[in-house]
């Protein structure tokens, strides 16, 4: 059989007998479909599209000012930087005050009191963000110091790998690269690259024991709820995964920076909550209200509008009594809210 590439390169091959690792992962790949499997057992010619992977250098075509573009996508993302170094992130606010100055991002680390400064660069690293860096760890008696960068450069690979060296094992200094890459027309994925991180980090520290009694519960509840959840292949497509932690609340996007959906486990009162979380945006609000026939309709749901025009917020809220003490329970509220999340996300998405 003779396998052509989209690039019209070439390749003569036998089932199980490809010259390459990509060749056998799609030689093997073919024998799956019993269509291919025939032509590929009778020798013929099977033409395979595979488009060249791409990376997109001027990060600024993709986000043209870091604290209004850039910085924003990097919180409401923060779970694939967070992969990255390796830590649990939640992040307590943006653009947070150091004196005189801002540091991009200000979060913790998820079950633990260890704070954690962010600052995002689109560009190579230099002196300036260096320095930056220093002052708003120490303004923040911050833990854990990661630095993301377009590119870093040698000496300042070699500063942050002083710093970690000569410095409390309890801080660590992370320097991350971030890169963009397409294939064809697909959507633009990005990639974050740790280039310098602390020696031996996190072995030192362990993560601190829960004693009060209802954080622990609310970890042990958002963790089986992503357990479950995420079995679900229609709610693993809807939903990005979240860290679990021991707020109260777990956040999903839906794709706008004007709202989200949030789940929330209000215990005093033994209820379940899915909501519409607007953050700052009276007039989204309203423009959704007119259509709130239409969505409770679609949702087949009462909803709760809380336009709150005392407060910056609004909420569009549904909550179900549960016994959160009741473990073998779980699953059935988990089944509830994975519902209700998805309904939500169809019905207010059209119009966001």
């Amino acid at each position: 059989m003779t396998i052509t590439y989209s690039d019209n390169r070439k390749r003569k091959m036998h089932r199980n007998l490809g010259e390459g690792i990509v060749d056998k992962i799609v030689t093997g790949f073919l024998c799956t479909i019993p269509e291919l499997k025939e032509k590929l057992e009778g020798g013929e010619n099977i033409m395979i599209n595979l488009g060249t992977l791409k990376e997109i250098t001027d990060l600024r075509s993709i986000w043209p000012h870091e604290a209004l573009n850039f910085t924003p996508w990097v919180a409401e993302n923060v779970e694939l930087l967070a992969d990255a170094v390796g830590l649990d992130i939640t992040v307590d606010e943006t653009e947070s005050s150091v004196g005189d100055f801002n540091v991009d991002i200000y979060a913790s680390e998820t079950g633990t009191d260890r704070k954690i400064i962010i600052e995002n660069q689109l560009e190579d690293t230099d002196h300036d963000h260096l320095g930056k860096l220093i002052t708003y760890a120490s303004g923040k008696d911050a833990d854990v110091v990661i630095w993301v960068v377009k590119h870093a450069r040698e000496e300042h690979k070699a500063a942050v790998e002083w710093l970690n060296n000569h410095t409390d094992d309890k801080i660590g200094f992370f320097l991350c690269e971030i890169k963009l890459f397409q294939i064809g027309d697909s959507d633009i994925a990005p990639s974050f690259t740790v280039v310098e991180r602390p020696n031996n980090w996190t072995k030192e520290i362990k993560k601190t024991t829960l004693t009060n009694p209802t954080q622990q519960q609310r970890l042990e509840y958002w963790n089986a709820f992503n357990d479950y959840a995420f079995q679900n292949t229609e709610f693993a497509k809807s939903f990005n995964k979240r860290k679990p932690n021991t707020d109260h609340w777990m956040d999903f996007s839906i794709g706008s920076s004007a709202c989200h959906i949030s789940v929330t486990q209000i215990q005093k009162r033994n209820k379940v909550g899915v909501e519409l979380y607007i953050n700052d945006d009276k007039e989204l609000f309203k423009g959704l209200y007119s259509h709130k026939d239409d969505v409770e309709s679609a949702m087949g749901l009462a909803l709760d509008w809380r336009e709150l025009p005392e407060r910056k917020a609004s909420r569009i809220i549904v909550e179900k009594d549960v016994k959160f003490d009741d473990q073998n329970a779980w699953p059935q509220q988990f089944e509830y809210i994975m519902d209700v999340c998805m309904k939500m996300k169809k019905a207010f998405r059209k119009y966001l």
